[in-house]
């Protein structure tokens, strides 16, 4: 049983305490920059998001939903012990699969075979990362969203609830896809897509 303290206080934070319990882990409290709070969903605000080194021989795991915001508090939190959720619901392959360090995968999301999952992303509520998918450090494909086979969506990227992206089709980097949304060809600028097929619109 670890002992797991996660960072934020906001609606993914709640997602993950209530996997940490699924898991049967111990639940410490949370680290956050919101002074105002002395408890979240019951348990205690252990102090400011920077004070993470009191705490030694505990867990962590970053429970904030936006891209750029999880990769620099990991940045900032070097050496520490990362705590990777997994819902009890969600399936994960076990043939040729990687789930990297601080990631969460949610209830009955779905993990196939070949799928190789990046540090500190989120597969959100019924999401699904078909096979030989890749998903690079600290992107996030939303609830009921879907990776065809062989998709990839690089770092810091972001999939809205209930978009798909072809099999063998590529999304770049800092890319927003909008919920709902197709992505049929390989995409290689930044930016926001919508449509279906998408289309690019800043």
């Amino acid at each position: 049983m670890k002992n797991v303290i996660i960072i934020g206080t906001g609606g993914h934070a709640k997602v993950l305490a209530d996997i940490v319990l699924c898991s049967g882990d111990n639940l410490m409290g949370f680290l956050t920059s919101d002074t105002d709070k002395t408890q979240f969903v019951g348990y205690p605000i252990l102090g400011l998001d920077t004070d993470y080194k009191n705490f030694e021989n505990c867990s962590f795991i970053i429970g904030i939903g936006d891209n750029a915001a999880r990769e620099k508090i990991a940045e900032r939190m070097q050496g520490v012990d990362w705590y990777t959720a997994i819902h009890p619901t969600a399936i994960i392959a076990r043939i040729d699969t990687s789930i990297g360090e601080g990631s969460a995968i949610l209830a009955n999301a779905t993990v196939c075979a070949g799928a190789h999952i990046g540090r500190h992303c989120i597969i959100n509520t019924s999401a699904d990362a078909d096979h030989d998918t890749v998903m690079e450090d600290f992107s996030h494909i939303s609830a009921l969203s879907i990776l065809a086979g062989g998709a990839r969506i690089g770092k810091r990227s972001f999939m809205g609830v209930n978009s798909c992206v072809r099999d063998k089709t590529s999304i770049g980097d800092d890319c927003f896809i909008g919920a709902g949304s197709a992505v049929v060809k390989d995409i290689t600028e930044p930016g926001v897509y919508v449509g279906v097929p998408v289309r690019k619109i800043k």
